[in-house]
Parts: C-alpha cells; sequence; structure tokens
C-alpha cells in the first residue's frame, strides 16, 4: 500500500529473466567506464518490481561484482527467500536488505497485499532460513504507517519477529515519495522514536535519499536521465527543480515543458507534496 511505484498490475511468483542480465551488465560498465571505479560508494540490486523474481539474478550480482570492486548490496521484498535457489543467489552480495514490516499474518497481508503464495509464513521462515546461511549484512527495512504497524502491540510483535530472525540492523523509514494509496501516512516522529525503543539497539532510524546524489548525466539527454529516474524514484517537484538549476540554468521551464511533452511523466498530489512520477505509475484516483 506504500510503494512509490503505485499499484502493482501484476502479481506473480513466476522466475525468469524479465531483464537479460547481458543487458543490465552492459549498461553497468558503461556507467563506471564513464564515472571511474572510484566515483560508486555502493553498487545497489533493486527493480521497478521484486528483483529476485529475475533468474539471472545470482549471475548479475557475480558479474557487477567484477565489474565494479565496490561492495553490493540487494533490496528486496524478502517474499521469495523461502526459496533455496533465491537464498543461493543473494550469497555472494555484501548486504543484502529485506522487508518485514508486521509480526503477524493479518497486518502483514494488510499491507504488503502479496500473491496469495507469499504468506507471513512463508516469509518469515525464509528470512531465518536466510540468516543461516548468509555471512553478509543483513539489514532489515521496516515502512512505518500512522495507525498500522506504529502502536505498540504491532511493534512488540514486530519485536519478537526479529529476535528470532538476529538482522545486523533494522532500517526504520516512513514513506516520504508518493504512496499508492493516497491514504497512507507516515508514522510520527514519537511513534518512531518509540519503535527505535521497542525493536531495541540494532534499530536505525534513517533519512532518505538526498536529491543531490541523482545523476542525470549519464551520457542520454537530460529529459531521458530524468524519466529513467522518475520511473524507479519519483522526485518532489522542487527537488527535480533543485537539480535543474544544477544541470540546466537558465533552462528549467524549457526542460520541463519538454518533459512534460513526452507524455511520459505527470505531476501527482500525495502527502500534501507535488511528485514527477512515469506516466506508467498506477495511483488510484
Amino acid at each position: 500500500m506504500y510503494c512509490q511505484l503505485g499499484r502493482t498490475t501484476r502479481l506473480t511468483v513466476v522466475r525468469k529473466e524479465y531483464l537479460p542480465v547481458e543487458e543490465i551488465l552492459d549498461e553497468a560498465r558503461r556507467v563506471v567506464e564513464e564515472k571511474g571505479r572510484d566515483a560508486l560508494d555502493w553498487v545497489t540490486v533493486l527493480g521497478s518490481g521484486e528483483p529476485t523474481l529475475n533468474s539471472g539474478l545470482g549471475r548479475l550480482v557475480r558479474g557487477l561484482k567484477e565489474i565494479s570492486s565496490r561492495p553490493l548490496a540487494v533490496i528486496t521484498n524478502g517474499s521469495l527467500l523461502y526459496l533455496p535457489e533465491v537464498r543461493a543467489d543473494l550469497l555472494e552480495a555484501d548486504a543484502v536488505l529485506p522487508t518485514l514490516d508486521a509480526g503477524d499474518e493479518e497486518l502483514h497481508r494488510k499491507i504488503h497485499r502479496h500473491h496469495k503464495e507469499c504468506t507471513f509464513h512463508r516469509h518469515l521462515e525464509g528470512l531465518e532460513a536466510f540468516r543461516k546461511e548468509y555471512e553478509g549484512k543483513l539489514w532489515l527495512e521496516v515502512m512505518l504507517l500512522q495507525g498500522l504497524n506504529d502502536t505498540p502491540e504491532a511493534l512488540e510483535k514486530l519485536a519478537g519477529v526479529i529476535a528470532r530472525i538476529g538482522p545486523d540492523q533494522v532500517h526504520l523509514l516512513v514513506p516520504d515519495r508518493p504512496p499508492s494509496e493516497g491514504w497512507v501516512r507516515p508514522a510520527s516522529k514519537e511513534r518512531v522514536d518509540l519503535a527505535e525503543e521497542i525493536l531495541g539497539g540494532v534499530a536505525r532510524v534513517l533519512s532518505l535519499y538526498d536529491p543531490a546524489n541523482f545523476d542525470f548525466s549519464a551520457g542520454k539527454s537530460l529529459v531521458e536521465a530524468i524519466l529513467e529516474v522518475i520511473r524507479r524514484h519519483p522526485m518532489k517537484e522542487g527537488e527535480l527543480l533543485g537539480a535543474l538549476e544544477r544541470y540546466a540554468p537558465g533552462r528549467v521551464r524549457e526542460v520541463l515543458e519538454e518533459l512534460e511533452g513526452t507524455g511520459r511523466a505527470r505531476l501527482v498530489t500525495r502527502l500534501g507534496e507535488r511528485f514527477w512520477v512515469s506516466s506508467e505509475t498506477r495511483f488510484p484516483g
């Protein structure tokens, strides 16, 4: 319900090579060659969807580690970790960041609205099995939502589950980009502090992305580069304007008109903010 890419239009648990691994690796090589090997902090695998659905994930992880010596992370919803082949694909990553937002089946289903085969039991089973096999950094991500998983009762249940898994860290987040459902609200600062207290010493409150880190100079036109970013990371209007002042001083309005003219980007209002998103993104209303 909080996905920044809108409502899922296709629910599946079928693994296949949705995007050819070699195409991804070729693009990664180009970026590293253009930017230099020392320009990166981390290489991160994520997707417009769930990365572990790609059956070539293991080859992708190994290939990226050959291209760059920087540490590699994989961000996943964790729903397929109960499959041994998925766990094997992730073993060479330096950090894996699965999602865990609830401590029971009812709340898990309410928040995630997964495919019917992705039960809470399987989710927890996969996380526990992966912890036993994986020697890298396991960082759980918890998205705190007002009135859902930020209550003392929900947090106590979540703490019990986390203790069974034994992650290295728990990253506490609130939705900052446009949630799929317009009524979703971030937990208050007081509830985030409560979560940090209840979840214990492994919990860390994270601030979200710094828009200054978005790079619009990857060898494409400026408009195409913006479209590539907002397909995965909707941008607040003010942040996009600030970025354009750096990349196209004096041409901000012109670039925005060109962006809108493509028909591939639009503005939506969520959480009291205006965001530029891909036209493919499905928000109700």
